[in-house]
């Protein structure tokens, strides 16, 4: 089977191979005519946000306990879930860029 593209039909293919983690063109054109989308995930951003929030949910049952004791709050305690809750929006984010740009 032969097909004719244009200059950027082919750099378009080509970029989505690279980003697909697949070995080789052919096996990419075959999945995407008969598959749709491929999807390769960066794992270790998931590993990180899962991270991030185990960390949150610490400090915020940390904070929990010492208020319902101590009647008492503190400010860097509301600055370091923020820091946190930051870190996993910036994360988020790009990967939800990174799925959006599929869509094109």
């Amino acid at each position: 089977m032969q097909i004719r593209l244009t200059e950027a039909e082919y750099e378009a293919i080509e970029r989505k191979f690279r980003n697909s983690g697949l070995k080789s063109r052919s096996e990419f054109i075959r999945a995407m005519i008969l598959e749709g989308y491929i999807v390769h995930f960066d794992e270790e951003k998931f590993d990180k946000i899962y991270k991030l929030i185990g960390s949150i949910s610490n400090n915020v049952n940390q904070i929990a306990v010492r208020v319902n004791s101590t009647n008492k709050i503190y400010a860097e305690d509301i600055v370091n879930i923020k820091e946190g809750q930051d870190k996993i929006w910036q994360l988020l984010n790009s990967l939800q860029s990174k799925l959006l740009r599929l869509k094109r």
